[in-house]
């Protein structure tokens, strides 16, 4: 009996014989490995030392991978694979990946997959990780993107370096895949309009024939809006029922799906367990460190196809699952909401604005840090290079005395890729605003347009610098943005939030616009010769909840008008805030007066309602403020003279003196004394909230 295959092998020829197209990459590669056997003996260089591969999602970088993998080992190479999905992007984690793989005799072929994700550490992959090699070792990088500008600016790697771009396959490489396929010929032509020749997509598609037959292919697509609709009406009708599709959407939508996620957007109860198990068990749907989620290119299709066919329904998910994602980083601790605020942004992906600063989430959030003794260089280093020596001094100047306000977005290797600070105004001294005149313009903005009231927070963004690219498009402006953010979720009695760090007010704008910070000329300050432009938000009109709401209209390209005058909280200085409550106790059984006090838009009246009736709430905590002194037997008098006066009148305030056997002085004054004891707990409500 001759010897039985082993399942690797079989594998091998099953992915061989599906293998079709590439055929001027597979032979360049074998062109290349010939090379390398000919400068054993001539002492020749192969053709090129590395083979770089780049293309979009889907396009066939892995399997390609899978075959080279084949033919270097069938050529009798030594093959070491790295895959970038399952290496963290640092150092000493590649390093440890490789092990002591590269160190046997024989020169290996080294084959590196999802090379985008290791972009990080590009510089040092080339400049230390291959140099290192042995001299006749070969290396195949395949990653989404190009090889960066610095491998084509050395000469050197010039000549050692050859960069492919996979295409989509030719219509005769489709037809040869179809034919291994068993699809039918009379479908070629249909497929083929459908998919391009993307490889992906030709899988799913012949996934759907095999599943439904012929019909499964039932129109020509001209153009790539109705290529996403058919493909995905394929995919989505796979679902056993509309639950099963709505988990698909949801999946779709959010940066990582969970069955916790499914249970709150869907409402899905007990079935969440078993939408989640079908969700796992899909051809395209991959397992992260936080849950599942989606191929990119059947992310994006199922995304496209929702927005283009239910624009209602697209919305209503955009809001549950940002609904969901908000209370989870609201629960969160301090560690695990950052990923909570990452999942947040992730939502905003497609929002022209913020989209090219939010490309990945799922890396880089642990390289948020603060500020350690070793930073303090290379932070006041980037910053007079950037902006100056007289910047750097103030960046110095609060390091000593807000140290807790700034954070260091660490690189791969932790060093100090970028930097933030945000300010505590409201701690300022005055020596510390003779020192800064940024901080003491926005201060005074403050101070102008709503002061803060005590307790009340007052926060500025003063700096923010990327080593490299300043305040341009980097991964420091994600990191920064994803801290803010985290700040803003877990806020706490702020008043205005300032933000004064750029000197581009056109190219910020749009940026601004969608986090409702509007400009505010008053606070723009100088220093040195740089002008920096101030953006404004207060956050007691509109609050964190209005403003969660307002974003999440803007990521979906709604207009947003202004916060509604009746809907915004009113910020009321004391006196005002004493003259409205003697207002609401004057008119507390006249429902149409009461409807117009300015309360009704205070913080208080707001926490109590909690989006219900305002003109009850405030009803409501009139007669708590007033029960606080039947509760106080020192006070015992002055809650009979107040239930005479407001809660059960009596027809004049003479006759409510008679009622109490109080001449009318005294009747006055006690009833003077009871509303400031009603002032003062209502006041404290406002500016601390419910005592515990």
């Amino acid at each position: 009996m001759g010897e039985r295959e082993s399942l690797g092998a079989q594998l091998r020829r099953a992915r061989l014989r599906r293998f079709v197209g590439r055929s001027g990459e597979v032979e360049l590669l074998r062109h290349a490995l010939d090379g390398r056997s000919a400068a054993g003996d001539t002492g020749e260089l192969a053709p090129f030392r590395v083979l770089f591969l780049h293309g979009p999602g889907g396009v066939g970088k892995s399997t390609l991978i899978d075959v080279f993998a084949d033919v270097a080992e069938t050529e009798g190479a030594r093959v070491v694979r790295i895959d970038a999905r399952l290496v963290p992007p640092t150092r000493a984690a590649v390093l440890d990946a490789l092990g002591d793989r590269l160190a046997a005799h024989d020169p290996p072929v080294l084959l590196v997959d999802t090379f985008e994700l290791l972009q990080p550490l590009e510089d040092w992959v080339r400049d230390e990780l291959l140099v290192s090699l042995p001299h006749d070792a070969l290396v195949v990088i395949a990653g989404r993107h190009p090889p960066g500008s610095r491998w084509l600016a050395d000469p050197a790697w010039r000549d050692l370096l050859r960069v492919v771009c996979l295409r989509n396959l030719t219509p005769d490489d489709t037809r040869a895949y179809l034919a291994v396929e068993g699809i039918p010929p009379q479908l070629n032509d249909r497929l083929q309009s459908l998919s391009h020749g993307h490889p992906l997509t030709l899988s799913l598609l012949v996934d759907a024939v095999r599943r439904r037959g012929v019909t499964a292919v039932s129109a020509s697509l001209l153009d790539v809006p109705d290529l996403v609709g058919t493909l995905l009406a394929h995919i989505v009708d796979a679902a056993p029922s509309p639950l099963h599709r709505a988990a698909l959407e949801a999946a779709a939508y959010a940066r990582f799906t969970t069955e916790d996620l499914l249970r709150a957007v869907l409402d899905a109860g007990d079935a969440a367990g078993e939408l989640f198990g079908w969700l796992r068990g899909l051809p395209f749907v991959e397992e992260g460190p936080y849950g599942l989620y989606p191929h990119d290119l059947v992310r994006d299709l199922l995304d496209a196809d929702l927005r283009w066919r239910d624009r209602h329904g697209y919305a209503q998910l955009h809001r549950r699952i940002r609904a969901e994602v908000v209370t989870m980083a609201e629960r969160a601790g301090e560690t695990d909401r950052l990923h909570r605020v990452a999942d947040l942004m992730f939502l905003a992906r497609t929002h022209p604005p913020m989209a090219r600063y939010f490309e990945r989430f799922d890396m880089g959030i642990d390289r948020i840090d603060h500020v350690q003794p070793a930073d303090r260089e290379p932070i006041l280093a980037m910053t007079r290079r950037h902006q100056g020596l007289e910047q750097a001094e103030l960046v110095e100047y609060w390091l000593q005395r807000q140290p807790d306000g700034f954070r260091v977005f660490r690189g791969p290797e932790r060093d100090v890729a970028g930097y933030a600070g945000r300010l505590a105004l409201h701690e300022a001294t005055g020596a510390d605003l003779d020192r800064d005149p940024g901080a003491r313009a926005m201060l005074a903005y403050a101070q102008r347009h709503g002061p803060p009231r005590p307790g009340e927070q007052v926060l500025a963004s003063r700096f923010f610098l990327d080593a490299e690219y300043g305040h341009g498009p980097s991964a420091s402006l994600g990191l920064m943005t994803v801290w803010f953010v985290e700040d803003v979720v877990g806020q706490h009695r702020w008043a205005w939030d300032f933000i004064g760090t750029y000197e581009d007010e056109h190219l910020w704008a749009p940026v601004m616009d969608y986090i409702d910070f509007g400009r505010a000329p008053e606070a723009d300050y100088l220093i040195g010769r740089r002008r920096y432009v101030v953006f404004a938000h207060d956050w007691r009109r509109p609050g964190l909840r209005e403003w969660l709401d307002r974003t999440a209209d803007r990521e979906l390209g709604l207009p947003t008008a202004p916060p509604h005058p009746h809907t915004s909280e009113v910020v009321l200085s004391q006196p005002e805030f004493a003259a409205a409550v003697r207002a609401a106790l004057h008119d507390l059984h006249s429902p149409d007066a009461l409807s117009r006090n300015p309360l009704l838009r205070s913080r208080l009246v707001r926490d109590r309602a909690c989006g219900g009736e305002a003109t009850s709430a405030l009803r409501d905590l009139i007669i708590e403020a007033v029960e606080t002194l039947r509760a106080d037997p020192r006070e015992h008098g002055l809650f009979d003279v107040v239930n005479r006066t407001f809660l059960r009148p009596a027809p004049t305030q003479e006759r409510a003196a008679e009622m109490l056997h109080l001449s009318f002085s005294t009747y006055r004054r006690h009833r003077n004394r009871a509303v400031d004891r009603i002032v003062e707990w209502m006041w404290r409500r406002e500016l601390h909230g419910p005592t515990p």
